[in-house]
C-alpha cells in the first residue's frame, strides 16, 4: 500500500480538500503514475457544485492529465517505468462496437466513469482511501492526486520530447473543443462558425475551426479576456452577445446564418440551445459540446417546424467525437509543428492545495485554462 495526497469532495454540494490517501498496488493491467500537470476542467467543478452526481463520496477529482509511470503490471499496451503518458478521460478497451467502429469516446467503458470504481469491478474495494473509507476515483484516474493509480485503457504513452506540463490539455480540453469543430461541426474551408463561450473548451473549438479552414469564425464570451483569446488563436470576430454573432455571420452568407454554433458554454442552459439554433442556416448544425445539471429534464426552446423544414440538426460532442488513442498523438504532432497552440491556453498556474481558489478563479472568469503543477 502507498501513500499519496490528493484533492477530494466529501459531498455535493461541496469545495475539494486536499487530504492524505491510501494507494493500491497496481494489479495486472493498472498502471501507477506519478503526475506533471493536471488541467482544472470545468467537468470537475460540475462534480463540486452537484451538477454532476458521482456513486461514491468521497471522490477524487481530475480527469486532465498527464506524469511518468513509476510502477506498471502486466499490461498489453507494453507500458513500463519511465514511460510519459497523457491519460484519456475516456477509456477506450479497444474492441467493443465503439472501439471496432472508430468511435473510441463512445467505449462501453465509459459507463463507469462517474461510478468512483474500477470498470471491471464495479461492487468490490476502491483503489484509493482516505482514513481507511473507500475514495472514488473520476473517471478512474483522479489527476488531482500527486500519484495515481489508473488502467491501461486510460493511457497513451507520448513521446519523450513533448513537454507534459501543457501536454496534459490534450486529456480532454483540446480534443473536446477540437475535435467539436473539426468532427462534430464539420467545418469546411470557406464555412461560417459560431463558438458560444470561449473557455477550455471553446477555446480549441476555435482552433479546431481554424485549422477545418472556416473563413469567418466569430467568438461569443462577455469576458473581454476570453475574445482577445479567441482572437489570439484563429477567430476572425469576437462579440458578448449571440445577437451580435448571428448579425454578424448572416452578413457572411447571404442573411442565412452560420454553417454551424458549437455551444461551449460553463453551464449549458435550453436557452443557449435554442439561440444557437436561431443562429444557423438552413441544413446547419449546432453542436451541443457544454453540460450543465445532467439530470434536468427542461425542454429545449426549439421549433420543430425549423427542425423539419430547415433539415437543421442538434449534434451532441463528447470529447469531440475523438478517438484517443490516436487522435491525442495527432494533435501533439500538431503542436510539435507549431500549428496546434497549448502553451498559449495556460493563463494560470497552480499547486494541488490551490484547487479551491483555482476554480473561484475560473467562476470569477480569470482563466482560459488552469494547471496544477506537481
Amino acid at each position: 500500500m502507498g501513500h499519496t495526497r490528493g484533492a477530494i469532495v466529501r459531498s455535493a454540494p461541496g469545495k475539494y480538500e486536499v487530504v492524505d490517501l491510501e494507494l493500491d498496488e497496481p494489479r495486472p493491467g493498472e498502471i501507477e503514475v506519478k503526475m506533471v500537470a493536471s488541467g482544472l476542467c470545468h467537468s470537475d467543478d460540475h462534480i463540486a457544485t452537484g451538477d454532476i452526481p458521482v456513486g461514491t463520496y468521497p471522490f477524487a477529482g481530475g480527469h486532465e492529465g498527464s506524469g511518468i509511470v513509476t510502477r506498471a503490471g502486466a499490461n498489453k499496451k507494453g507500458l513500463k517505468e519511465g514511460d510519459h503518458v497523457v491519460f484519456s478521460f475516456l477509456p477506450s478497451c479497444g474492441h467493443c462496437r465503439w472501439c471496432a467502429s472508430g468511435m473510441q469516446n463512445l467505449c462501453d467503458l465509459g459507463a463507469g466513469l462517474l461510478a468512483g470504481t474500477r470498470w471491471e469491478e464495479p461492487t468490490t474495494r476502491l483503489r484509493l482511501a482516505d482514513d481507511g473509507t473507500p475514495v472514488g476515483q473520476m473517471c478512474g484516474i483522479s489527476t488531482f492526486c500527486e500519484t495515481t493509480l489508473v488502467s491501461e485503457d486510460s493511457c497513451v504513452k507520448v513521446p519523450d520530447d513533448i513537454p507534459l506540463e501543457v501536454a496534459c490539455l490534450v486529456g480532454c480540453g483540446v480534443g473536446t473543443g477540437w475535435g467539436s469543430a473539426v468532427n462534430a461541426g464539420g467545418v469546411q474551408p470557406g464555412h461560417t462558425t459560431i463558438v458560444m463561450g470561449i473557455g477550455g473548451i471553446g477555446i480549441n473549438a476555435v482552433q479546431g475551426a481554424s485549422h477545418a479552414g472556416a473563413a469567418n469564425i466569430i467568438a461569443v464570451d462577455p469576458v473581454a479576456l476570453k475574445r482577445e483569446k479567441a482572437q489570439e488563436l484563429g477567430a476572425t470576430h469576437a462579440v458578448e452577445t449571440m445577437e451580435e454573432a448571428t448579425e454578424i455571420a448572416k452578413q457572411f452568407t447571404n442573411g442565412q446564418g452560420a454553417d454551424q454554433t458549437i455551444v461551449t458554454v460553463g453551464v449549458v442552459k435550453p436557452d443557449h440551445v435554442g439561440q444557437a439554433m436561431a443562429s444557423i442556416r438552413k441544413a446547419g448544425t449546432v453542436v451541443v459540446t457544454a453540460l450543465g445539471d445532467i439530470n434536468s429534464t427542461e425542454p429545449l426552446p426549439v421549433s420543430l417546424a425549423d427542425v423539419t423544414l430547415f433539415q437543421k440538426r442538434i449534434q451532441g460532442a463528447m470529447f469531440g467525437m475523438s478517438n484517443p488513442n490516436w487522435d491525442i498523438l495527432r494533435q501533439l504532432e500538431l503542436y510539435r509543428a507549431g500549428a496546434l497552440k497549448l502553451d498559449e491556453l495556460v493563463t494560470t498556474t497552480y499547486t494541488l492545495d490551490q484547487v479551491a481558489t483555482a476554480y473561484e478563479d475560473m467562476h470569477a472568469g480569470k482563466n482560459i485554462r488552469g494547471i496544477i503543477r506537481y
